[in-house]
């Protein structure tokens, strides 16, 4: 059978490395998030790159307990008070296209946009007006615009303008911008939510799409144990119930 194979991480009998670097090294120098750079990208993140991907770790943590990855594992843990990990996963798998995993697909919108406004010598706002329009023709629904809750996402304004103060805002958020206003004008306002925000950033950071998803997860993962820890502190067992009104057949009499 021929060897795994991974670039990623070795060990002997008394060092570890990550992607070349001593894993102690890492533990007196480096921070979390440089660790997470590293580990995905092979290379440690600049000063200014670390401070937005902290405020993008920071802004996904946690949106309150009815987000539907913060609810599932509440009601997991309400369930099974014997596994800790049951919980937290069952958060992770409520995360998907709908909720908090959007920014790859968004990741993907940008990368296939600017891809071919570069053949075509064409600008990020063009591309993003391409984008919306085969996005009318096909009535086909925008990844990273559009909130449930907020008419104006919060943390959009905060990563854009750390971004451009660090230096690290590209054609990622060029698109993203132009992506929104030519919604506004074509469909209608759809505010940009934490997943086109945290898409741009990423993209100008060099993160593929696939990111989108996995650093909402990392920092997701942060608020879940909090959610699980404050369900199994102050709850009891089995304290989550709903009222559901059953519409079905008629029950029979036999």
């Amino acid at each position: 059978m021929d060897p795994w194979r991974t670039a990623i991480a070795t060990s002997d009998a008394t060092n570890i490395w990550v992607r070349g670097h001593a894993v102690t090294s890492l533990m007196r120098e480096a921070t979390f998030t440089d660790m997470i750079v590293l580990l995905h990208l092979g290379r440690l993140p600049s000063p200014g790159e670390r401070r937005l991907l902290d405020a993008v770790l920071i802004g996904v943590a946690d949106h309150g307990s009815g987000a539907p990855s913060c609810a599932t594992a509440r009601l997991a843990a309400s369930g099974n008070r014997a596994s800790i990990s049951s919980a937290v996963a069952a958060g992770i798998l409520a995360i998907g296209d709908d909720h908090g995993g959007a920014g790859s697909n968004c990741m993907e919108l940008i990368a296939e946009g600017l891809g071919a406004a570069a053949r075509d010598g064409l600008t990020p706002a063009a591309a993003a007006a391409r984008t919306v329009d085969g996005a009318v023709a096909a009535r086909r629904r925008l990844p990273g615009l559009g909130h449930r809750v907020h008419t104006t996402d919060p943390r959009v304004k905060v990563l854009f303008d750390m971004a451009r103060a660090e230096g690290v805002a590209g054609d990622g958020i060029a698109f993203m911008e132009a992506l929104e206003a030519e919604a506004r004008t074509r469909i209608k306002p759809l505010p940009m939510n934490i997943d086109g925000a945290l898409a741009a950033v990423l993209h100008d950071m060099g993160f593929p799409p696939p990111a989108g998803k996995f650093i909402f997860i990392i920092g997701r993962v942060a608020g879940l144990t909090a959610e699980v820890a404050e369900e199994y502190l102050r709850e009891k067992p089995m304290r989550i119930k709903f009222d559901v009104q059953y519409d079905g057949v008629p029950p029979r009499r036999e």
